[in-house]
């Protein structure tokens, strides 16, 4: 069924393994740098909503065919990430479903997540690559589906008070810093992983097997 209020975005990270289904998106949107990798991989560039950048790496050819796709934003005090989310809260969405997150140069996975640390209080981002879905967690959450997954906690850079029900190493008002304790290859004993805490911030990542 389709979600209306969601958006599907490609940014400029590894390329997909494969893509969810489309028809369940509100919105579809890329970078510009991961338009290339989408045209190669025979992705439907006909779904795309809007594809945004500075489109310096851009043929005539593909101007010329996407051209009412295309949003500049030559603000080099900006990532391409950054800005494209800031279009997507303009047009009044939340849900936001980010592929190409990850992989290639690390300094931009790190810079993605900063990205969405700044965004976190207006969207709702999660990300997915080849081997987790992760995102920033609310004080508190039940996720599901999880029995034998592996499970990460990572503060950003801290998190405190933490309590977990149904992973392996559980957690009763613990604290996590990323200079002393962090909390990551656990894994889930239960169908069911909840997760509370008080203070600072703190990313989830779940196993996609």
């Amino acid at each position: 069924m389709k979600d209306k209020d969601k958006v599907l975005l490609f940014i400029n990270g590894d390329p997909p393994k494969s893509f969810p289904d489309v028809e369940h998106y509100g919105l579809i949107a890329c970078t510009d740098g991961a338009f290339h990798y989408l045209k190669n991989l025979g992705f439907p560039l006909d779904k795309l909503d809007f594809i945004s950048g500075d489109f310096d790496s851009h043929s005539g050819k593909d101007e010329d065919v996407y051209a009412e796709k295309f949003i500049y934003t030559p603000d080099q005090d900006k990532t391409d990430f950054q800005k494209a989310l800031e279009i997507i809260a303009e047009k009044g969405f939340v849900q936001v479903d980010v592929l190409g997150g990850s992989g290639g140069e690390q300094d931009h996975f790190l810079g993605n997540l900063t990205v969405a640390y700044v965004f976190k209080e207006n969207l709702d981002i999660k990300f997915y690559d080849e081997f987790s879905e992760y995102y920033f967690l609310p004080r508190k959450i039940t996720v599901k589906n999880t029995k034998g997954k592996l499970v990460s906690l990572y503060p950003f850079p801290i998190a405190e008070s933490i309590t977990t029900q149904g992973l392996n190493w559980g957690l009763t008002h613990g604290n996590l810093s990323i200079t002393s304790r962090i909390g990551t290859r656990n894994f889930a004993v239960e169908d069911e992983v909840s997760i509370e805490y008080e203070k600072g911030d703190l990313i989830l990542f779940i196993g996609r097997k």
